[in-house]
């Protein structure tokens, strides 16, 4: 049966584990003849067919750059389609369009809006479907997030996770989900009206259930900072949902202004605390220039794990087909 990679829950915590450990085998030797030989012994992911579908309903910078790098290193091609560049969407439908794709390529990446276009991509794909950012999820920056924490913390399992800012956006969303499959206590902290729907609240606490951790949803940043080992945050102002005025704009700032990440914020944190940001930051907003140029940032680890999770990632279900 194919494996897809659609929400942070589609991987268990020992797979979570298993994907991790490779990435940092990848990492650490991403050359070497050994590690390549490691990857065939899991069914190399690029034996046979090499291309790799990437496609970008979105603009990007980390996400193509990861990918189309990764792909090449793994030795396939990337195939990195733009918007507007296909029929998917709007002259052919998604379903056809995975049924012409799992013939030509041996995995679908997708950076787009809905996310019931993957659930329908990966329905009618026999080839892996891999959510590289969705309106709802954006599992891939989790992997990569996940990783870095574990590098500099040495673990995941027990570590509490702060994350401040829109807690209604796709990144809150992972966080929880993720944090939680690692075992971490996930705390997210937003404006009333910007938190986290109820069914991703659920799911993130059955799935704490399974294994140690916890969530917590608060419109109080100072109760989701005490003593937190990781601090976490976004920008306010999702892809997408721009506001369609400047005094609009400046209404979201307001309401977001007791959520940025600032050294006030990081002393309430863990004395060891480290900072992550998937980027783009907009210094003076959800994060002070200080705190993601300071020492304990670790945003551009961070950047450079998507292209280490994401290999790893692409090897382990490219195995499971």
């Amino acid at each position: 049966m194919t494996r897809h990679f659609l929400i942070d829950t589609d991987l268990t915590q020992a797979e979570q584990t298993q994907i991790l450990d490779l990435a940092l085998e990848l990492k650490h030797a991403p050359y070497s003849r050994d590690t390549y030989a490691g990857l065939d012994d899991h069914g190399a992911s690029t034996a046979g067919r090499k291309t790799v579908a990437v496609i970008f309903d979105k603009t990007s910078t980390r996400t193509r750059v990861s990918f189309a790098t990764g792909i090449a290193d793994l030795g396939g091609v990337p195939l990195i389609i733009g918007a507007g560049e296909s029929q998917l969407g709007h002259k052919e439908s998604i379903t056809d369009t995975a049924r012409v794709l799992e013939r030509m390529v041996s995995t679908i990446v997708w950076r787009t809006y809905a996310q019931k276009g993957l659930e329908e991509m990966a329905a009618a794909s026999k080839v892996p479907v891999i959510n590289a950012l969705s309106d709802d999820y954006h599992p891939c920056q989790l992997l990569a997030d996940l990783l870095t924490i574990r590098e500099h913390k040495g673990t995941l399992a027990g570590l509490t996770l702060a994350y401040l800012g829109d807690a209604a956006n796709n990144m809150a969303n992972s966080y929880l989900l993720a944090g939680v499959t690692a075992g971490m206590h996930v705390r997210v902290a937003g404006p009333a009206g910007h938190l986290p729907r109820q069914s991703v609240i659920d799911l993130a606490t059955a799935r704490a259930a399974e294994t140690g951790g916890s969530v917590l949803v608060t419109t109080d940043p100072g109760t989701a900072l005490v003593s937190a080992d990781v601090v976490a945050t976004d920008t306010w102002i999702s892809m997408g949902q721009e506001p369609d005025s400047a005094d609009a704009k400046d209404a979201t700032y307001e309401l977001f202004s007791s959520y940025g990440v600032d050294g006030a914020a990081m002393a309430q944190a863990a004395p060891d605390a480290v900072v992550l940001h998937c980027l783009p930051a907009y210094r003076g907003y959800e994060i002070a220039a200080d705190v993601i140029d300071g020492p304990q940032s670790v945003v551009w680890d961070e950047a450079e794990n998507r292209l280490h999770a994401q290999k790893a990632l692409m090897v382990w279900l490219m195995d499971r087909r």
